[in-house]
């Protein structure tokens, strides 16, 4: 299989090591950064690729705009939320992301997530820039032996779970496709939802966000939960409902949250501003891949998909990034 990719559009910034990667295989690049949508629908016609990052939106128009030229878009990170896949599939225009990119930098945010809310670091730290000694007013709980449930026992998930039972916690976790097997060689005891809810100390999301995973952290799920439990999202805005989140905040039901993402970013609604603000809610502005470490990788990675379509070279010949697999089809 072939796909004939001569020329390519970066449209969000990656490390130059994508760019140097691609003119190295004899792939030209133009690095056009954050076009306004009419102006990306002109410049995608003269492109068989482009790659995104966050900022550039990939949508029905922009893909209708590049029928014809445009054969691949590609993510530098993990998930494809701006990318409209059912149109780029209807286009024939492959889908891929950097699956593995993001994995260890998500993970280790997620894990530094778990132990501010055991210790309540950041307003300790804030207190002592303000000059106060406020030794007895932030006192915290230790992590060993307590419970910690991952939701989603992918990659993030299971490389979560290694680090926190080295802390001495218990990880329980659900995922409907990995086997107990699996999940048990991460040391996780796989168990349903309604297992997992009495149990946890604390709650860990890290599924992508469909339909199935919208919500699945709700008020119910909330109150079958202990007094006190601690909640943290690094993973997409939406899988954690925030209203019940905030609700529970009050009701002292939920001792505490972490959160990376958001439904809408920057946040505009009056829930997310309000949950930001709680005194017991950590809240960063979705760096779970910000790392130079990360940002290399997924650089590097979409750049090797990108080289291995070509079926021109015998060092990179996979694409495990593929989301819309059908397409390929069309390139046999």
């Amino acid at each position: 299989m072939t796909v004939d990719i001569k020329n390519v559009l970066v449209c969000d910034a990656v490390d130059s090591a994508c760019v140097e990667l691609l003119q190295k295989n004899g792939i030209n690049v133009a690095y056009k950064l954050k076009l306004p949508v009419d102006e990306l629908c002109k410049e995608v016609k003269n492109y068989d690729a482009a790659i995104v990052r966050s900022d550039t939106k990939i949508t029905q128009q922009v893909l209708e705009a590049g029928a014809g030229s445009l054969k691949v878009v590609g993510r530098a990170g993990a998930g494809v939320d701006n990318i409209d896949v059912p149109a780029a599939t209807k286009n024939k225009v492959i889908v891929l992301n950097t699956p593995g990119g993001n994995s260890i930098s998500a993970c280790e945010l997620t894990c530094i997530a778990i132990g501010t809310l055991a210790r309540p670091v950041v307003p300790a730290v804030q207190s002592m820039k303000e000059g106060r000694w406020d030794r007895k007013l932030y006192s915290g709980s230790e992590l060993y032996g307590k419970t910690l449930a991952v939701l989603g026992l992918g990659r993030i998930g299971r490389e979560v779970a290694i680090r926190m039972k080295a802390w001495g916690m218990r990880i329980i976790g659900y995922d409907p496709i990995t086997t107990e097997e699996e999940a048990k060689a991460a040391g996780i005891e796989k168990m349903t939802l309604d297992e997992i809810w009495p149990l946890a100390d604390y709650i860990t999301v890290h599924t992508p966000l469909i339909p199935a995973t919208r919500n699945l952290v709700s008020a119910e799920a909330l109150a079958k939960c202990k007094k006190g439990v601690k909640v943290v999202n690094v993973a997409r805005g939406g899988i954690v409902d925030e209203q019940a989140v905030l609700d529970a905040l009050e009701s002292g039901q939920c001792g505490g949250a972490a959160f990376d993402v958001y439904p809408e970013e920057p946040p505009k609604s009056e829930v997310t501003k309000k949950l930001i603000q709680h005194p017991k809610v950590v809240a960063t502005p979705h760096l779970g891949a910000s790392t130079a470490e990360a940002q290399v990788r997924v650089a590097v990675e979409v750049a090797e998909q990108f080289i291995a379509l070509t079926g021109k070279s015998q060092v990179y010949t996979s694409y495990p990034g593929v989301i819309n697999r059908e397409v390929l089809a069309n390139y046999q």
